[in-house]
């Protein structure tokens, strides 16, 4: 409609412009209603000259100074309502007084009598009228256009398809405004683009403060790793936020929407590409296959099951103890093995008649053993239920699935296994040992372990901890300023694992190419900046996010490595190594595993600790005892 196209154009006026508009159409419903009561009293139209223009003239010089006196200028289109009706009627009976004291009291030759006291009536009416005309025509535009005003400022990196279908989507949301684009083709800049300008990626220092902008996201899902790195780098930079579309590969066919918007990937923050796995390998030992997968309900055995189940196995056997997880990750799964059998099973990987029981009854080919307890300070105050679990554990399932003639049992390891100080990597180092010398004694199954770092977006992660932190305003806690740490996405981490252990032999410690270790103070730096914030420092005081260093946690190592030797054998993977380590054989690990468990079936923490330091040589624990319960009753003996 035309009315409607008007109502942007009469929106975007300056405000003195506006006013001046209404001043005017006020001065002309003077004259209008001057006119009007003339014909009301004479019954006929008159010309308005001589007294009638008098009159005219006499209504805009009273009537104007008396509106711009009550306000009804301040705040033309949002001030309607009641309480515009008052200010108007307050006004025009202010009006009225002096119109009719100079036309009716005092009377003017020419004008009758009775236009003194129509004309203000006739003038309120026609005011609050064109008042009210103004709230039913521009009222709703207005707030919606106040509202627009209010949303984040973003700009679309690229404008390419996918940018253009975003910027298109976000048009008609109210979560927030495109401003403009960003593109690195020298082409576009310069152009307009669906009404908005194309800038060069280099203008975006500039950018943030003219247009004010926060926000910036990246809708170029076809960007190789080097450009990205590059773009991202540009954006921490500027100190912008920075929201991304997934990749070509996770974008669903049709339009972009809103929805499809995340945070950044979490190899955003590491920087590097995933290498594409191997079909062949992928499928060797799970395709047309039972395979079973223990812990399926933490990070990495989720993940196990989440790759397993595009490969189509023949059933696959969640084992989990934990009820909830259970339930969580059968209820995600179910819609996606629509060929094949899902069983979730109930147990714990201590449970030696439970794990005969199952094994026996689905005879797995492969076995994914991820059930662990894996956060350095918890098993660090929980020493015994930490090896109960992680070694223990381990020879149960591993004994089970050697007597049901499991061919493939490969262990999720940790480079926390590495000349360990802590309990929990003392248990991991161990429970590799059993597997090592387990393989010797073995001819039916293929016992393999895979070693590598912390994976990022696992529960206890750092990752999902600092944007929490960020969220909340701060501050990061970081345990040392120097920790460094090998990091590995869960996806990526899940599909190496499946390829190691179809290349396994027998006894193989595989360990994963992680790349270089990344710097946590850095990692905690770079995602505050890249959330459009700054560091708050002695540097910058004025900064938005404080990161707190808190020393380091019980059993805590400052650096991690991944070999124990320093000569790793390669494999046909390129993400894959082979590492040699030496181990005790089955008998004399047998006896003195015999031991631990007595020391672990009493909690005897000190026997405990020196048996480890006898089993596993290179561990060297650090600082005094910290199991809660040895603790505890050393306070209540001096009390007793």
């Amino acid at each position: 409609m035309p009315f409607q196209k008007a109502i942007h154009p009469v929106l975007s006026l300056p405000r003195l412009t506006k006013r001046l508009l209404v001043l005017t159409v006020d001065a002309c419903l003077c004259v209008l209603t001057v006119w009007l009561a003339y014909y009301l009293r004479l019954g006929e139209w008159v010309f308005l000259s001589g007294p009638p223009l008098l009159a005219a003239v006499t209504s805009v010089a009273l009537a104007l100074p008396v509106f711009i006196a009550f306000g009804l200028y301040r705040a033309i289109f949002r001030y309607s309502g009641w309480p515009a009706l008052m200010a108007v009627t307050r006004a025009s009976f202010v009006y009225g007084l002096m119109f009719a004291a100079i036309f009716t009291a005092i009377e003017v030759p020419g004008v009758p009598r009775t236009v003194g006291l129509m004309q203000p009536l006739l003038l309120l009416l026609t005011v609050g009228a064109s008042r009210a005309l103004a709230r039913f025509w521009l009222g709703g535009e207005y707030q919606n256009l106040l509202k627009h005003d209010t949303l984040p400022r973003v700009l679309v990196y690229g404008a390419g398809t996918s940018g253009r279908q975003l910027a298109g989507a976000l048009a008609h949301s109210h979560e927030m405004r495109v401003v403009g684009f960003l593109d690195d083709d020298h082409r576009l800049q310069g152009n307009v683009l669906d009404g908005h300008r194309i800038y060069a990626p280099g203008d975006l220092p500039a950018l943030r403060e003219t247009l004010r902008v926060n926000d910036v996201l990246l809708a170029i899902p076809s960007l190789n790793r080097p450009q990205r790195n590059e773009i991202l780098e540009l954006m921490r930079r500027s100190r912008v936020s920075v929201r991304t579309l997934p990749r070509m590969a996770d974008l669903a066919q049709g339009r972009v929407s809103i929805s499809a918007l995340r945070e950044l990937d979490l190899e955003d923050l590491l920087g590097r590409e995933p290498v594409t796995p191997n079909p062949i390998l992928l499928r060797k030992n799970i395709h047309d296959k039972v395979v079973l997968v223990t812990g399926a309900g933490g990070s990495i055995g989720s993940e196990l099951c989440r790759q397993i189940v595009a490969l189509n196995p023949t059933i696959l056997l969640l084992l989990e103890q934990s009820e909830f997880a259970l339930y969580e990750l059968h209820q995600e799964l179910l819609p996606r093995a629509p060929t094949f059998k899902l069983v979730p099973l109930l147990a714990s990987v201590q449970d030696n008649r439970r794990m005969h029981e199952i094994l026996s009854t689905w005879s797995p080919h492969t076995v994914y053993h991820a059930a662990a307890y894996k956060h350095v300070p918890m098993v660090e105050h929980n020493p015994a239920e930490g090896l109960k679990n992680n070694v223990l554990g381990t020879l149960t399932t591993a004994l089970a699935a050697l007597k049901n003639g499991v061919s493939d049992f490969v262990l999720i390891s940790t480079d926390k296994a590495v000349r360990p100080t802590n309990v929990m990597g003392t248990s991991k180092r161990l429970a590799e040992m059993v597997l090592q010398a387990l393989a010797v004694e073995s001819s039916v199954t293929r016992f393999s372990m895979v070693r590598f770092g912390n994976v990022l977006g696992s529960s206890g992660s750092v990752v999902p901890l600092f944007r929490q932190q960020i969220k909340d305003g701060g501050p990061i806690t970081l345990t040392h300023g120097e920790v460094t740490r090998y990091f590995m996405t869960i996806p990526e981490a899940a599909q190496l694992v499946i390829q190691a252990g179809a290349m396994a032999r027998g006894g193989d410690v595989f360990v994963l190419d992680m790349g270089e270790p990344v710097r946590i103070m850095d990692l905690a730096r770079r995602m505050v900046e890249l959330s459009g914030l700054r560091v708050r420092d002695h540097e910058d005081p004025e900064g938005d996010i404080e990161i707190q260093v808190t020393g380091l946690r019980p059993g805590e190592k400052l650096y991690e490595e991944l070999l124990i030797g320093n000569q790793p054998e390669p494999t046909t993977h390129p993400r894959i190594m082979k590492a040699h380590e030496d181990f005790l054989g089955w008998s004399e690990l047998n006896s003195k595993l015999d031991s631990l468990t007595v020391a672990l079936n009493t909690n005897d923490v000190d026997l405990i600790r020196s048996l480890l330091q006898q089993l596993v040589p290179g561990y060297q624990p650090e600082g005094d005892i910290v199991d809660w319960v040895h603790l505890e009753r050393q306070t209540e003996a001096p009390e007793r």
